[in-house]
């Protein structure tokens, strides 16, 4: 499929209503950890799965949602990483942490991506190489801040917000393969929290 100028949007809509939705289910207990365990499983075998075959919606969302290299070589790789990066920082760290991280990785990342793909001009300070641009850094600090004060301190919402925006600008490597910012930003926000209420 021709990638069009509403795709990324659209892509990045669909992140920014998975996180908000999945802290939803979270925060009313109407789902645990078993359930994201399963949703990740069942995500990952229907990636797997529509490789090879037309599955009814889910190829559908893909078509129009996913990135065209990545729709070859591994559909559905950001919904997938989305959900193992919220359970790891479900089960790493306190309950508000967990969904403020949750929160900063759906809208901080969403809004980084739009905001620097439309409007940036400053490239990103930290690694040369990188696409990103520093103003959708900036913006998506503050929007991940917005959202991390449903659950915790302004003090940790904004230095969790803004150290994990900065390290997904960095863009970690692991043996020459790219770290998905899907782990690297609730992880990063996640342990700033946690470090926060040790330390401070």
């Amino acid at each position: 499929m021709v990638e069009n100028k509403f795709s990324e949007i659209k892509r990045q809509a669909l992140h920014a209503v998975m996180g908000m939705i999945l802290v939803i289910l979270l925060s009313t207990h109407l789902i645990n950890t078993w359930h994201i365990f399963w949703l990740l499983i069942v995500g990952s075998l229907l990636a797997f799965l529509s490789k090879r075959i037309r599955i009814p919606l889910v190829s559908w969302i893909l078509d129009h949602c996913e990135r065209p290299e990545q729709r070859k070589t591994f559909p559905g790789r950001g919904p997938v990483f989305f959900v193992l990066g919220s359970l790891l920082a479900i089960k790493l760290f306190p309950f508000d942490a967990a969904l403020a991280a949750i929160l900063i990785l759906s809208l901080g990342d969403s809004v980084s991506h739009l905001f620097g793909h439309y409007y940036g001009r400053i490239p990103n300070p930290f690694n040369h190489k990188s696409l990103k641009l520093f103003e959708g850094t900036l913006m998506g600090a503050g929007a991940g801040f917005l959202g991390a004060l449903f659950f915790v301190s302004p003090s940790e919402a904004f230095l969790a917000s803004l150290g994990a925006m900065l390290a997904e600008a960095m863009e970690f490597d692991l043996n020459q393969q790219h770290i998905d910012d899907n782990l690297v930003i609730p992880l990063v926000a996640g342990t700033i929290i946690l470090l926060l209420r040790t330390y401070i």
